[in-house]
């Protein structure tokens, strides 16, 4: 599955061409990609087609679209004019386009002119803009991931619904009930350190708890407990603040890297998030290094190697030096 800094390069890229713009055609070529849209392509089709595309967001690993039918129009470079000269919020449709990856799901630009792709699922159309391309495919080997349209419903805080250039305080349904993630602006320390605290389990288990922090995955986990050097069974209710503050600030350090790495590694028009690509082409420093040496270690002069232990049916990769098992720990 895409992590967040992937799905985040995604949207990146999505923001870049498609912001703005109106859907003039939708061609749906396996309805397998639009399974969640229960209303079936007909109903598909009639949500898209002649809508604008007011953002691209993301909150953790969720991605949309908002749709407004209201006659916003792009700019000549294709941009939406700036937030003070959008219609009320109050009076846009509550509707987005709301895209799930899955493990081989991918959301190219092209121009007509290009042959299909192998695997393509959907073609969207888009209003021409000067030196952009007019196609936005979705393409998907699996069929594990899928396009929908969803409602928008107001944030709980009042804040943008996640990660987007406009920041409109809407949420698609599907994602109103996670949390924030550790990139997006409006992420508070303090509610994360609250919650955190009141899960009573281990610390592994509350940064893949959605509704404590989304969008980190099991390999970013691992990786920003080895840089705080906390063990991953470490009692939620025995972390001090002092430690919250060290890991956010390392899932936040691993998901810049990351982010480093995948939005310079794909062509401009390739907004690409296969598994193979991106960070996961890097150095890890934990995970998927068992039986190595820690680099942490290595660099005091001790020989500790990196250790796998199974965890939620997956693994866990730690140092025993630098990352030690708490007594108490009980996960």
């Amino acid at each position: 599955m895409p992590e967040l800094p992937e799905v985040e390069v995604v949207r990146r890229g999505l923001a870049r061409w498609v912001r703005g713009r109106t859907i003039t055609a939708v061609e749906v070529l396996d309805p397998r990609s639009i399974r969640r849209h229960a209303l079936g392509t007909e109903d598909f089709v009639g949500n898209l087609e002649h809508a604008t595309v007011l953002d691209v967001v993301r909150r953790g690993k969720f991605l949309w679209m908002p749709l407004s039918m209201d006659g916003v129009s792009a700019t000549g470079d294709g941009t939406l004019p700036e937030v003070a000269t959008l219609p009320e919020v109050a009076t846009l449709p509550k509707v987005a386009l709301m895209a799930h990856l899955g493990m081989s799901g991918q959301l190219l630009m092209q121009d007509p002119d290009v042959p299909d792709e192998k695997h393509l699922k959907v073609r969207i159309s888009l209003s021409p803009v000067e030196g952009m391309p007019e196609q936005l495919r979705f393409v998907d080997q699996r069929i594990f991931g899928g396009l929908f349209v969803t409602s928008l419903v107001p944030t709980p805080d009042s804040g943008p619904g996640g990660l987007g250039e406009t920041p409109l305080p809407e949420i698609a349904e599907e994602a109103s009930h996670i949390a924030r993630d550790p990139l997006d602006p409006w992420f508070s320390f303090d509610a994360f350190y609250r919650n955190v605290k009141k899960r009573k389990t281990g610390l592994k288990r509350a940064l893949l708890d959605q509704g404590v922090i989304s969008g980190i995955g099991n390999i970013y986990a691992d990786e920003a407990l080895w840089k705080a050097q906390l063990h991953y069974a470490r009692p939620t209710d025995t972390l001090r603040r002092a430690d919250a503050e060290r890991l956010i600030s390392a899932v936040k350090d691993v998901m810049d890297a990351a982010l480093a790495a995948g939005g310079t590694s794909f062509d401009s028009l390739y907004v690409n998030v296969n598994g193979d690509s991106g960070y996961f082409a890097r150095s890890l420093n934990a995970y998927g290094r068992a039986g190595e040496y820690c680099l942490r270690c290595a660099g005091k002069g001790l020989q500790s190697v990196i250790k796998r232990e199974q965890f939620m049916n997956r693994s866990s990769y730690t140092c025993p030096v630098c990352q030690p098992r708490p007594r108490n720990g009980r996960w």
